[in-house]
C-alpha cells in the first residue's frame, strides 16, 4: 500500500508493510478443560452418554432432527456449523450425497441451523434449510444421514466429538472459505481425524497427510474421494486411523493451546515494547498520524480563531510618548 490520495484531503505516502516483523501470527486453541482427547476414560463426561446417543443414534425426528440412521455400526463422518452458505454444509450434504462409494463406509451426522425454516427470520439460513432439505429427498438420505438442530452446550458438544471418534469416525469443515477454524481445533483436540478445507486457517492448522486432510470445497467429487480413501484404507489397515488422530493431537499440542498462545503473547508484547524503546520503530508512522490529523481536523479549526485586538495603552496627561506597539499574533499557531 504504496503513494495514493484522498482527493483533496491527504497524501499517504506509505502503508502497511504486512511482512513487517513486527506483524505476528498469535494462534488461540480450544479450552483443554472441555475439550479433550476421546481416549482419556477418567475424564469422560459418561453421564451424557445416554441423552448423546439419542440425539445421534434415536429415532426422533422433527423438530429434533432429520433422518434415522439404519446402520449404527457403521463410523460416523460428522460436521457442525452454522446453516449459512459459506459454511458450505449442504455442499457437503450433496458430495456425500453423490458418493455411492462413501455412502457405503460411512453414515453422515450434521449438526447446525433450525430444521424448520419457519423457525429462523434469516434469509439465507432459511434457503439453506430448504435446500437441506431438498437434498434429504431427492437422493433419499433418511436411512444414511442424520441432520440436527444447532447445538449450543459446549461441553456436551465436546463428548460429541469424543462419542464420533469412538466410532472411529472423522470431523469435516467443508467450507467455502475460514478465516480460523476453531471447530477444526476443537475436533483435533478430541483426537478426532479432520478433513478441513483449503481455503484459509485450517490450511495451516493441518499438515495433509499427517495431521489431518486438505479438502477443496469447489471440487466436491474429488473432495468425497479423499474422505473415502480415508475410510477404505482405515478398513484395511486398523491402526492408519489412530496414527492420523495421533498425529493430529500432537499438531494441536505443539501448536494450538491456550498456554502456547498465552506465552507467545507475552512474548511478543516485551520484544515489541523493547523495540520501541531502541529504535525508530512507528515514529514515521506516528508522525504522519499526527500530520494527518493537524491536516483534517486542527488547521481548520485554528483558521476560525478571530485575531486578538488590543485596546491601545493610555498615555500620561501631558505626555508627548506614544504607546508602544503592539505586534498581531500570527493566525497560525502551527
Amino acid at each position: 500500500m504504496k503513494a495514493f490520495t484522498m482527493p483533496d484531503l491527504y497524501r499517504v505516502v506509505e502503508g502497511i508493510d504486512v511482512y513487517d516483523p513486527k506483524f505476528n501470527i498469535v494462534s488461540p486453541g480450544a479450552d483443554q478443560d472441555i475439550y479433550f482427547p476421546y481416549d482419556a476414560a477418567e475424564r469422560r463426561l459418561t453421564s451424557l452418554h445416554p441423552e448423546l446417543k439419542e440425539l445421534v443414534y434415536g429415532s426422533a425426528e422433527a423438530p429434533l432432527a432429520v433422518g434415522v440412521l439404519a446402520d449404527p455400526s457403521k463410523p460416523l463422518l460428522f460436521t457442525m456449523a452454522r446453516l449459512d452458505r459459506v459454511k458450505n454444509l449442504t455442499g457437503l450434504v450433496e458430495w456425500y450425497a453423490k458418493s455411492e462409494r462413501l455412502r457405503q463406509l460411512v453414515s453422515l451426522v450434521v449438526v447446525g441451523g433450525v430444521i424448520d425454516p419457519e423457525d429462523t427470520g434469516d434469509r439465507e439460513e432459511r434457503a439453506e434449510c430448504e435446500k437441506m432439505h431438498a437434498l434429504v429427498e431427492q437422493y433419499k438420505l433418511k436411512g444414511d444421514m442424520r441432520w440436527i438442530v444447532a447445538q449450543k452446550n459446549r461441553v456436551r458438544n465436546g463428548e460429541l466429538y469424543r462419542m464420533i471418534a469412538d466410532s472411529k469416525g472423522a470431523f469435516v469443515q467443508p467450507a467455502l472459505y475460514e478465516a480460523f477454524g476453531l471447530t477444526v481445533v476443537e475436533a483435533m483436540t478430541c483426537g478426532l481425524p479432520t478433513f478441513a478445507t483449503c481455503n484459509g486457517g485450517p490450511s495451516e492448522i493441518i499438515k495433509h497427510g499427517k495431521s489431518g486432510f486438505h479438502i477443496d470445497p469447489y471440487h466436491g467429487a474429488a473432495a468425497a474421494n479423499i474422505i473415502a480413501d480415508f475410510f477404505d484404507k482405515c478398513a484395511k489397515d486398523p491402526g492408519y486411523w489412530q496414527r492420523i488422530s495421533k498425529g493430529g493431537l500432537e499438531r494441536i499440542y505443539s501448536r494450538y493451546t491456550w498456554e502456547i498462545y498465552a506465552k507467545r503473547l507475552l512474548t511478543l508484547s516485551s520484544v515489541y515494547s523493547f523495540w520501541k524503546r531502541v529504535s525508530n520503530l512507528d515514529r514515521a508512522e506516528t508522525k504522519r498520524y499526527l500530520e494527518m490529523l493537524y491536516v483534517l481536523r486542527m488547521r481548520p479549526l485554528i483558521e476560525k480563531v478571530p485575531l486578538t485586538v488590543d485596546d491601545p495603552e493610555p498615555t500620561e496627561a501631558g505626555s508627548n510618548i506614544p504607546p508602544s506597539p503592539k505586534s498581531p499574533l500570527p493566525r497560525h499557531f502551527f
